[in-house]
């Protein structure tokens, strides 16, 4: 059951942020395509399931944020990763804003990978 859960969880963390970066280009482009339902839709349902999976990992595994510090900075980057995510496709007020929130966004969701990897909160010290 681990190794599922685990595949399920790295897809849907790989689907997540493939649309992240896509709904991104196209929110930088101005198109018309980021108003489409499934746009509104999609990224809701990756994101749950990633983030119940996470959880169901978690519990599996017997480690938890705040105990673990790896967890603890997973969960940390990912508020980051969330409030950046926010800035890019909602509240940037212009686009040199909007696209450094958007690189930041990528940035911190590669550090939370690679923590993933690692099982450590600083993997490039």
């Amino acid at each position: 059951m681990y190794p599922t859960l685990k595949m399920l969880h790295m897809t849907c963390a790989l689907l997540s942020i493939l649309g992240f970066t896509l709904r991104g280009i196209l929110k930088l482009q101005g198109s018309a395509l980021i108003e489409k339902k499934f746009f509104k839709i999609a990224p809701h349902i990756v994101d749950s399931v990633l983030l119940l999976s996470a959880i169901a990992l978690s519990v599996m595994i017997g480690q938890y944020p705040l105990t673990d510090g790896w967890l603890t900075a997973k969960v940390i980057g990912l508020l980051l990763y969330i409030f950046l995510g926010l800035v890019t496709l909602r509240f940037a007020k212009t686009q040199p804003i909007r696209l450094l929130a958007f690189i930041l966004a990528i940035v911190v969701f590669a550090y939370i990978a690679t923590v993933a990897r690692s099982h450590n909160p600083f993997p490039f010290g």
